[in-house]
C-alpha cells in the first residue's frame, strides 16, 4: 500500500507575537536566517550581513513578549544567532564578527533581558567566521593574524585560522557561566560550522585553500573524537579529540599524518548543507543529495527531480521519518532514504520556505505530541507541516489510557492477585479506588478534564515516551534514540518514589547507557564545579533526598540492585573518577537526618568505598581522597596513617592542616601520630616547618616532652657521642628547640624542671648582662 504525505497547516502566525512583522520579514527577504526554539514556541530570524537593514526578530507563541532589535548602518550586527537547549528557560546567544557574545534570556520576570555578555576574542587581532552551538558549548571558527609567506608551502594566510570551544551552561535564574576557551584545531583553513543533535561537522568554505577544500571534519565531544574524512576520495580516518583531557590538534600536521588525504583532488562543489540526526546531507549542483555519516562514511541518497538553480544555500534540506525532504523554489520532493526512489512531489503556493528542527524530545505542547517524527516548514503564510500518513490500526494511547495504565501498576504492586491486571478490567469492573484527596476531586471539586490538565507535563513525557519506543522499534535514528530514551527515563524515575521496579529499572539504564544516564542526572541535580575544583549543586532538597535515600550499603546487594546513590558513584568510577571525592563530598553537605547521611547507616563516603570493591582491591589514589575529604575523624586518621606508611609526609602534615578550628581534637591527633615518626626517626626533619605549624598551640611545653619521651626509641646499650656507621641519627636539641617555640608558653617553662640541662632550650632571645670585674 502505498503511503500519502500529508501537508498540514499548523499555525497561520497570528498566535504568535508581532505576526505582522514576521509575515513581511518572510515574505520581503529570501536571505533571512530562520530558527526555530527547542521547545518549538519561539522563531527566531535574523537578516545576514550586508543587508540594508539588519534586524533581529524573536517572535513567541501564546503568552510572551517578543525581541526585535535593528543596527543603525554603520553598526555592526550578529554574524549569527540561535537558542540554547536549555530545558529551563528560552534562551538564545548572539555573536558578532568581534567576538561579541550576548545571552539573553526570557525567564520569570516580563520580556527579555541580557543575562552575560563577553567577548570569545580578548587578546584582539582576532575575526570570527563561523559560530554554532552544540549540547552546552559554544563553538567558533576565527581568523587570525596572518604570518609571513612560507618558502615551499601555501601562504600562511590560508591557514590563519583556529577552532575554539567554550561551555556554556545556565547558572540561577540570572546568569551564564561560560568556561575557560579550548583550541580544538591550529593552524587551519576558514571552516563553515553546522551542529546536529551530537556531532559538530566543519566543512570547506568558499574561501578555503583548493589544497584542502575536499575535507571535512566530523567532531563528536561525546566518543572525544574526531572524523576526517575526504568524500571524494572514499577515505576517513579517526583522531582522539577530547578538549577535557587536554587534546588539540594542528591542522596541517594532522593531514601530513593522514596518507591519501593530500592527493590532488577538485573541492568540493556543494551547493547546500544539512546537519541531521543520521549524518551531514549535502546536495551539489547537479541535484544529487549524499549523506556523510558520523562515521565518515559517505553515500549517496538519491538524485532530485531538479537541479538547483538558485545561489548557494537557497535549497532547503531536511529528513523525517526515514524520508528526504527536499525544498527547491516552490517544490517539495520527498525521497526514500534507503532506496533513494521519488516518493512524492508537491508544488507549493509559494517560493519562500524554510525547513525548521523539530522540538526536542519532551519539550513540545500536548498538541505538538500529535506531529512528533514530521517535518516542519515555515513560510509568510504560516507554519506548515509534513508527514506520512498514520497507517490503520495504528494509534497512540490517549490520555485515559495512560491514566489507566498507571493505575493498572500501582495497584498490582499492591495487590496479591497473580494474574495480570488490565486497563480494561480497572475501568469497567470498578476496581479503579483513588485516594481520598482523588476521590474528591473527582466527586465534584474539578471535573476529570481539569485533572488531566494538572497531570500533563506527567501524561506528556509517557506518551512522548512511548512515541520514541515506537520509533526504536522502527529502526528510525538507534544511537540518538537510545541516547534520548536514557535521559528521558533517568529524569523520570527520579521524580518517582525510587524502590521495587522503580529502583530496579534505574540500575538497568546505567548498567547500558551510563554516559546518557549520568548526563540526565547532571541536569537533575544542577552540578557545576566551582572556582576551587569543588561540586556545588542548586538541586532543592527533595531530589537530593531520594538520591541519598534507600538501604545502606551492603557487600551483596539484593539482586545486584544498587540504591541510587551508590549507582551514581558506581558510575561515576567508570566514567570520571576525579568527581567521585568531591561528589560524596557535596553529597554530605546535602543531606539531612535519615537521608543515609548522618542518619543511624553508614556514612557515605563508606557507602561509596562499598562500591570501589574489597579492601585492598580498591584503587589506592582514589580510597585516599575520599577519606580524606569525608571530614570524618575516623576516616581522616585512617588516611594519615596510610600516607604515614608511604612516607608522603607533605600530604599528610597538609591533611592535619587543611582541618579548621572546628576540628581542634583530630589536628591533635594527627600531630601525636607524626611526632611519633619525627621521634623514631629523621625522615621528618625536612618537613620541621609544616610539623611546628600544626602543634597545637594550647599544649605546654612539659606535655610535649612527656610526648616525645614517649615515643623516643629505647636505648639498647650506653650512649655515645656519635651514631653507629648505618645508624639513625638522634634527635638533636636544635630540631627539639624549633618545636618547643610553637607551644603556648613563651618564655621559661610553667611545669617542673624535668632535666637540668632543659634550660638550655629556653634561652631567652638577649644574654644576661655582664657581671662586674674585680679590678
Amino acid at each position: 500500500m502505498k503511503r500519502s504525505g500529508t501537508l498540514r497547516l499548523l499555525s497561520d502566525l497570528s498566535a504568535f507575537g508581532g505576526a505582522a512583522r514576521l509575515r513581511e520579514l518572510l515574505a520581503g527577504d529570501p536571505a533571512v536566517r530562520v530558527r526555530g526554539s527547542p521547545d518549538g514556541r519561539h522563531l527566531l530570524l535574523l537578516r545576514p550581513l550586508g543587508t540594508v537593514a539588519p534586524q533581529l526578530l524573536v517572535a513567541a507563541r501564546g503568552p510572551g513578549a517578543e525581541l526585535e532589535r535593528a543596527w543603525p548602518v554603520g553598526q555592526p550586527s550578529p554574524l549569527d544567532a540561535f537558542f540554547l537547549p536549555w530545558p529551563a528557560r528560552p534562551a538564545l546567544v548572539l555573536v558578532w564578527e568581534s567576538g561579541l557574545t550576548e545571552v539573553w534570556g526570557a525567564g520569570v520576570g516580563p520580556g527579555w533581558r541580557l543575562l552575560q555578555s563577553t567577548e570569545l576574542c580578548p587578546g584582539g587581532g582576532a575575526r570570527v567566521v563561523a559560530v554554532a552551538a552544540l549540547r552546552g558549548r559554544l563553538v567558533w571558527c576565527e581568523e587570525r593574524q596572518a604570518g609571513s609567506e612560507g618558502p615551499l608551502g601555501p601562504p600562511a594566510t590560508a591557514f590563519s585560522h583556529c577552532v575554539c570551544v567554550r561551555t556554556l551552561e545556565p547558572c540561577g535564574e540570572a546568569s551564564t557561566s561560560l568556561g575557560r576557551t579550548h583550541v580544538l584545531l591550529h593552524h587551519c583553513p576558514a571552516f563553515g560550522l553546522l551542529a546536529s543533535c551530537r556531532h559538530l561537522f566543519l566543512v570547506p568554505t568558499a574561501t578555503t585553500w583548493p589544497g584542502v577544500a575536499h575535507v571535512l571534519l566530523i567532531w563528536s565531544p561525546g566518543k572525544g573524537k574526531v572524523m576526517v574524512a575526504a568524500p571524494r576520495l572514499g577515505l576517513s580516518y579517526s583522531k582522539s579529540l577530547n578538549p577535557g583531557r587536554g587534546d588539540t590538534w594542528d591542522f596541517r600536521t594532522l593531514l601530513r599524518g593522514l596518507p591519501g588525504l593530500l592527493s590532488l583532488r577538485e573541492p568540493l562543489a556543494v551547493h547546500t548543507w544539512a546537519p541531521t540526526p543520521h549524518g551531514l546531507l549535502l546536495l551539489d549542483f547537479g541535484g544529487t543529495v549524499s549523506l556523510v555519516q558520523s562515521h565518515g562514511g559517505t553515500r549517496a541518497v538519491g538524485i532530485l527531480q531538479e537541479a538547483p538553480v538558485g545561489p548557494r544555500g537557497s535549497a532547503a534540506l531536511g529528513t523525517f521519518q526515514g524520508t528526504l525532504a527536499c525544498v527547491l523554489g516552490s517544490t517539495l520532493e520527498l525521497l526514500d532514504m534507503g532506496s533513494g526512489q521519488l516518493l512524492e512531489r508537491k508544488v507549493l503556493s509559494t517560493d519562500r520556505v524554510h525547513l525548521l528542527e523539530p522540538p526536542a524530545p519532551g519539550m513540545e505542547d500536548e498538541e505538538e505530541l500529535e506531529t512528533r517524527g514530521s517535518l516542519r516548514l515555515l513560510s509568510a503564510l504560516g507554519l506548515f507541516c509534513v508527514g506520512w500518513e498514520a497507517p490503520q490500526g495504528v494509534e497512540l494511547p490517549s490520555a485515559k489510557d495512560l491514566v489507566f495504565e498507571e493505575a493498572c501498576g500501582y495497584y498490582q504492586r499492591r495487590s496479591l492477585r497473580g494474574a495480570q491486571l488490565t486497563p480494561e478490567e480497572l475501568r469497567h469492573s470498578s476496581t479503579f479506588r483513588a485516594p481520598q484527596a482523588l476521590a474528591s476531586i473527582l466527586q465534584g471539586h474539578l471535573p476529570p478534564s481539569t485533572l488531566l490538565t494538572m497531570l500533563r507535563t506527567e501524561l506528556r513525557d509517557y506518551r512522548g515516551l512511548e512515541q520514541l519506543k515506537a520509533q526504536l522499534v522502527a529502526g528510525d535514528d538507534e544511537e540518538a534514540g537510545w541516547t534520548e530514551l536514557a535521559e528521558q527515563e533517568v529524569a523520570r524515575l527520579l521524580r518517582t518514589e525510587l524502590i521495587g521496579d522503580q529502583l530496579a529499572q534505574l540500575n538497568t539504564v546505567f548498567q547500558a547507557l551510563p554516559t546518557a544516564a549520568w548526563g540526565a542526572t547532571l541536569r537533575a541535580l544542577q552540578l557545576q564545579p566551582d572556582g576551587n575544583g569543588k561540586l556545588r549543586s542548586q538541586a532543592p532538597p527533595d531530589v537530593w533526598k531520594k538520591v541519598l535515600g534507600g538501604i545502606t550499603a551492603v557487600k551483596e546487594p539484593p539482586n545486584g540492585i544498587l540504591p541510587p546513590f551508590e549507582l551514581l558513584c558506581q558510575c561515576l568510577c567508570r566514567l570520571e573518577p576525579r568527581w567521585l571525592p568531591s561528589f560524596v563530598e557535596l553529597a554530605q553537605q546535602q543531606g539531612g537526618p535519615g537521608w543515609g547521611a548522618g542518619g543511624p547507616g553508614l556514612p557515605l563516603y563508606r557507602r561509596a568505598l562499598a562500591v570501589l570493591g574489597e579492601e585492598g582491591t580498591r584503587p589506592e589514589a582514589l580510597e585516599l581522597e575520599l577519606l580524606l575529604s569525608s571530614g570524618r575523624p575516623k576516616a581522616v586518621l585512617q588516611a594519615v596513617g596510610q600516607l604515614v606508611q608511604k612516607e608522603q609526609w607533605d600530604r599528610a602534615l597538609d591533611a592535619g592542616l587543611a582541618l579548621g578550628p572546628s576540628s581542634p581534637l583530630l589536628r591533635s591527633e594527627i600531630f601525636k601520630l607524626l611526632l611519633a615518626e619525627f621521634a623514631q626517626h629523621r625522615r621528618l626533619d625536612a618537613h620541621l616547618p609544616l610539623l611546628c605549624r600544626l602543634c597545637p598551640p594550647e599544649l605546654a611545653p612539659a606535655e610535649l616532652l612527656l610526648l616525645l619521651r614517649t615515643y623516643l626509641p629505647d636505648e639498647v646499650g650506653p650512649p655515645t657521642p656519635f651514631p653507629e656507621p648505618g645508624a639513625e641519627p638522634p634527635l638533636t636539641v636544635g630540631l627539639l628547640k624549633a618545636l618547643l617555640e610553637q607551644t603556648g608558653t613563651q618564655g621559661w617553662p610553667s611545669g617542673p624542671v624535668l632535666s637540668p640541662y632543659e634550660d638550655i632550650l629556653w634561652d631567652p632571645s638577649t644574654p644576661p648582662p655582664t657581671p662586674p670585674r674585680d679590678l
